[in-house]
């Protein structure tokens, strides 16, 4: 299980709300060092980043420093790399802080600065500049979460944590939450905007594909129907060439072939094929 949050998430929660961490007893704040990452008590200043602390899940993040608050020793309290080793998660109840899942004491304020100890009285109490127990940004804190993630976990009533229904804990899916709300859509508008110009490109070649093909294919058909009417006109000219030339045939060759036929001479056949001079006689009369 993770105790902390991951350094390279830092940045996704420099809008988080922020707080200062006053101790009820002697009226100073907590402030981070940049340099060692230990802990030092200094009078409040609210425009100091390094005095500003903000819940991320169970672990408390300077906003300064960008690292978490954890136990370095026995005793000793400082500020690390979030993630790294060490008790990053904190129990916070009745304005007291003590590492979640040790029993090492709570974080108390003395001479040096702050350390662990089993005192509980207002050396251990931590407080906002309204004079507000941190438990109760901590609890403000998850209720956002808990409003965030109603539809995504669930509760197991015998140990009272939460196990999210996809097998990962709260502080790693609220991670991903704060990932994927910071994270800056171009990237993914741009792809959706290529590939749907890619997709009209790819659709106006098909549907001009289309086109030309339908156009040959009737062309196709229009040729192949000419040539069929030609054909058929030629059938029926070369079925009508024999019957003319047989027409045409016939009466020559029942034409008599006249003998000795003199101008102004009328030839009569007879139905017994004979044929005779129809003024023969009547020539021969008159001589």
């Amino acid at each position: 299980m993770l105790r902390g949050w991951p350094h390279s998430c830092a940045p996704f929660f420099a809008d988080t709300e922020a707080f200062l961490m006053k101790n009820a007893k002697v009226k100073l704040c907590l402030q981070a060092s940049p340099m060692d990452g230990s802990l030092l008590l200094e009078d409040c200043n609210p425009e100091s980043d390094f005095q500003d602390w903000s819940w991320q899940g169970d672990s408390l993040m300077n906003h300064g420093t960008q690292s978490c608050l954890s136990v370095a020793e026995a005793d000793r309290v400082q500020t690390s790399l979030c993630g790294s080793t060490g008790y990053m998660s904190w129990d916070c109840s009745n304005s007291l802080l003590s590492p979640l899942g040790s029993s090492q004491g709570y974080l108390v304020a003395n001479k040096k600065g702050v350390a662990l100890n089993n005192v509980r009285g207002l050396k251990a109490q931590w407080q906002d500049v309204a004079d507000r127990s941190v438990c109760e940004e901590k609890a403000e804190q998850d209720r956002y979460f808990t409003a965030a993630l109603a539809s995504t976990h669930m509760y197991d009533p015998t140990t009272g944590n939460v196990t999210l229904a996809l097998g990962i804990d709260q502080v790693e899916l609220e991670e991903l939450l704060w990932f994927f709300r910071r994270e800056d859509p171009s990237t993914w508008n741009y792809s959706i905007l290529a590939l749907s110009f890619v997709a009209m490109i790819l659709g106006l070649l098909l549907l001009s594909i289309n086109v030309v093909r339908n156009r040959k294919r009737k062309i196709h058909m229009y040729r192949e129907a000419e040539q069929t009417v030609q054909q058929a006109e030629v059938e029926a000219k070369q079925a009508l060439m024999p019957a003319q030339e047989y027409s045409l045939a016939e009466p020559q060759k029942q034409e008599p072939v006249p003998r000795d036929q003199r101008s102004g001479e009328v030839v009569v056949q007879w139905k017994d094929g004979t044929v005779t001079s129809l003024y023969a006689e009547r020539s021969e009369d008159a001589t």
